[in-house]
């Protein structure tokens, strides 16, 4: 039995509608890449390289760059709606984490970077020949950034780097990392994300070992652990201001928030779309079991899900670009919690709408559904996101 078409309901969201040449150049290039050659991709743990260079050769991957380096000029409600198509198509995070991996590093440069910095790396990354990965979680810091260990010190001029990070995405494809370090220790009375410094640091420098960790998802792009020892960094390579880099590298941060979580809906739209066209094809004691309201209001209540939190991520996306990234904190972790929750929520619907089907690798539900899990957990867990809404807007006192 071939699998069937996943057309993502392209036409029943009311926000697909903006930037509609742009989605439909999107699926256009998508339709080239269909839910066979992701399935080999995860299974085989292949990084979908022709898919990377169709991206970069559309030039979706300098969207969010000024064209004056050598980007497309356009703004992050763009890529906003390309990662979204991508993902709808079938092509889920796998997709997705193969392309923007690369991204979250230009929000930081741009507003931080030297010159220099800015003309040597952005071009290349709208063009598809630099690959940079994102260093920050390590081992025994997760998700509290500011305890990260990994250190830099100035030995004559030369930065020595050591330490280690974890669940660095795209490390064995990439070729240089935006690294979070530490190189001084904040006093009692300040701030506790001062000290942390940004640098690239080449992935094939001597002392730099890269190992993958072994997955149960999102096979096509890599998570891996990567080890430093007195790895040789120039001053050169800094970027923003020594100290300040955990503050620099929010900047990066939200815009991660909002791209997630527009994968996200893109994803559930997949899963809604192959579930209902399932639901109709699919008979059983003499009729479709689409038929049934055990099989439609599961559906249907999906769908209202995912357009609720489509309609937020729409509102972080024009405050972030209204107001700057450290301004849209709030909906944009908002827009990540609900469209991660209603994705999620959308391949469980489908799963059951499947039945033992879904378990069987013909069909792409099974593959969305545990790629729709990793978002609810990474880059940040959910429930620090409502730790973040009962702290940061509710004014509740600190709980961690």
């Amino acid at each position: 039995m071939s699998q069937p078409a996943l057309d993502s309901l392209s036409d029943k969201f009311p926000h697909l509608e903006e930037r509609l040449e742009v989605r439909q150049a999107v699926r256009k290039m998508c339709a080239k890449f269909d839910a066979a050659y992701w399935d080999r991709s995860d299974l085989d743990h292949i990084f979908p390289e022709e898919f990377f260079q169709a991206f970069a050769a559309a030039e979706f991957l300098g969207s969010l760059i000024p064209e004056e380096y050598g980007g497309g000029g356009g703004t992050t409600a763009d890529m906003v709606a390309i990662l979204e198509e991508v993902a709808a198509s079938g092509g889920g995070l796998n997709a997705c984490s193969s392309v923007h991996t690369t991204l979250l590093c230009v929000p930081s440069i741009l507003a931080f970077g030297t010159e220099e910095q800015r003309r040597d790396i952005l071009p290349r990354i709208a063009a598809g020949e630099l690959y940079v990965t994102f260093g920050v979680t390590e081992p025994d810091a997760g998700t509290d950034t500011t305890k990260i260990t990994t250190r830099a010190e100035l030995q004559g001029d030369t930065y020595i780097v050591n330490g280690a990070k974890v669940w660095n995405t795209g490390a064995q494809r990439g070729d240089q990392v935006l690294l979070l370090v530490r190189m001084s220790t904040p006093a009692a009375d300040e701030r506790r994300g001062l000290g942390l410094t940004l640098m690239l640091v080449d992935l094939d420098a001597a002392g730099v070992d890269i190992r993958p960790i072994p997955k149960i998802g999102r096979n096509s792009v890599a998570s891996c652990e990567v080890f430093f020892h007195d790895v040789e960094v120039e001053p050169s390579r800094v970027v923003g201001e020594v100290g300040q880099g955990f503050y620099h590298l929010l900047h990066s941060l939200n815009s991660e928030r909002l791209f997630v979580a527009a994968e996200t809906i893109g994803l559930g739209r997949a899963a809604l779309a192959a579930a209902a066209r399932y639901g109709i094809e699919r008979v059983v004691f003499g009729r479709a079991i689409g038929t049934n309201q055990a099989v439609q209001h599961p559906l249907a209540r999906t769908y209202l899900d995912l357009l609720a939190a489509a309609e937020v991520l729409g509102r972080a996306v024009a405050q972030y670009e209204a107001r700057g990234p450290r301004a849209a904190g709030t909906l944009a972790n908002a827009a990540k919690y609900l469209c991660s929750e209603a994705a999620c929520a959308a391949t469980d619907a489908a799963m059951q709408v499947f039945g033992g089907y879904s378990f069987a690798r013909e069909y792409p539900v099974g593959r969305l559904w545990i790629e729709s899990r990793l978002p609810r957990v990474a880059p940040v867990n959910n429930q620090m996101i409502l730790n973040h809404i009962a702290e940061q807007t509710l004014g509740l006192p600190r709980s961690y």
